[in-house]
């Protein structure tokens, strides 16, 4: 049987690309640090994907185990050098941490074999790139040998899989809809079998389209609901205002995206009405906090928020909303999350300019910044009073 390793155990990785995975006919190798959910994971023989909301449908994953990746790297890289397929949801951070392990399993696999596929199914713009970088900077002197071992495809991935409701076990919940796209060229006639999905010869506009609209719509949703006390996600969309706000902002990485990649206006406004019928999802338990996490990340340069409003103000384009909904994410406020604790501290300390170049990456002289520098005096002005 073809094997597929796949890093990231948690609820992406069994609820949307092991899934897949396993549907394609893969044995899964599950590889995480968390000692806990590796134990329960080689305890079970099953675990159920749950889809919830119109259309959803119960399926059965079995043909899996887990491989501590932080105490068993030998069983790890031995599993790598045997396998078909490497995959990744840990975070786009973390992809320096994977690296070696499967530059270590490339250097024991047979040069006649054929060549693994890897692909980072992340949250962010050509992460498998990302990937490629790092296990060359792992390997050093070594790539030139063993990098022919390997073919890389970057991907767009999309499907909600909110906090877990506990006494679950590793059953996952997740909402029907979903859309994995990978880049067809690098794996020429022979593309790896991953029923649901879809190879083509452009990623760039799928993994915009996705990331503008889809993470920039819930973030928004999320920031503007934890400013005005609300939960959960859901709810924030019940309410008129926020409704309102969260779509002028996809309303304006729409008019990017059509302009940029030349789409159908009238399928890219179908596509931000799916989105935000996905967040009303009332059955899907997702809050305002899980959503929110990582503001400074979030309001980095290449992201959700300033990456599209950059692009959209050197294009002549709107961004007042997206502007609107970076001030809300100034707001958030959680002692839980660790980058929303050193956004609150950074602007406490920073001057306004300072915080904006730190945070956004803007430069000064970039058209955007003055309006950004603005939103941060306010809300340094509000935590003063």
């Amino acid at each position: 049987m073809s094997i597929a390793v796949h890093f990231g155990a948690g609820n992406i990785g069994r609820g949307f690309v092991g899934l897949l995975l396993h549907q394609g006919g893969y044995e899964l190798v599950f590889a995480d640090v968390s000692e806990p959910l590796v134990d329960a994971i080689n305890a079970a023989s099953e675990y159920t994907v749950h889809e919830v909301g119109e259309g959803g449908v119960d399926t059965v994953v079995t043909g899996f185990r887990a491989i501590n990746s932080a105490t068993d790297a030998p069983a790890l890289v031995e599993a790598i050098a045997g396998a078909d397929i490497v995959t990744t949801a840990v975070g786009p951070t973390i992809l320096r941490f994977v690296a070696p392990h499967i530059v270590a399993g490339l250097g024991l696999r047979d040069p006649a074999a054929t060549p693994l596929k890897v692909m980072a199914c992340e949250n962010a713009i050509g992460a498998t790139d990302t990937l490629r970088e790092e296990m060359a900077t792992a390997a050093g002197d070594a790539w030139d040998a063993v990098s022919g071992r390997a073919v890389f495809a970057n991907t767009a991935v999309d499907r909600i899989v909110p906090a877990q409701a506990p006494g679950g076990g590793i059953d996952v919940t997740v909402e029907p809809f979903y859309e994995w796209a990978i880049e067809r060229g690098p794996f020429g006639d022979e593309p790896p079998r991953i029923p649901g999905a879809h190879f083509v010869d452009d990623l760039a506009p799928y993994i915009e389209r996705k990331l503008f609209t889809v993470n920039t719509g819930h973030a928004a949703t999320a920031y503007f609901g934890a400013a005005a006390g609300i939960e959960r996600i859901s709810d924030a969309l019940a309410d008129p205002a926020i409704a309102g706000r969260v779509d002028a902002a996809l309303r304006e990485t729409s008019e990017l995206l059509i302009r940029k990649h030349d789409l159908d206006p009238a399928a890219q406004h179908a596509y931000r009405e799916t989105i935000l019928r996905r967040f009303r999802n009332p059955a899907l338990p997702d809050t305002v906090w899980r959503v929110g996490r990582q503001p400074l990340r979030k309001l980095s340069r290449h992201e959700r928020f300033v990456g599209p409003a950059a692009e959209a103000i050197e294009h002549g384009l709107p961004v007042d909303a997206l502007v609107t909904a970076m001030a809300a994410a100034l707001t958030f406020d959680d002692p839980e999350d660790a980058q929303s604790v050193d956004l609150q501290r950074m602007l406490r300390e920073l001057p306004a300019a300072e915080f904006t170049e730190a945070v956004t990456g803007l430069e000064p002289q970039h058209p955007l910044f003055p309006r950004v520098q603005r939103i941060v005096e306010s809300r340094q002005a509000e935590i003063a009073s």
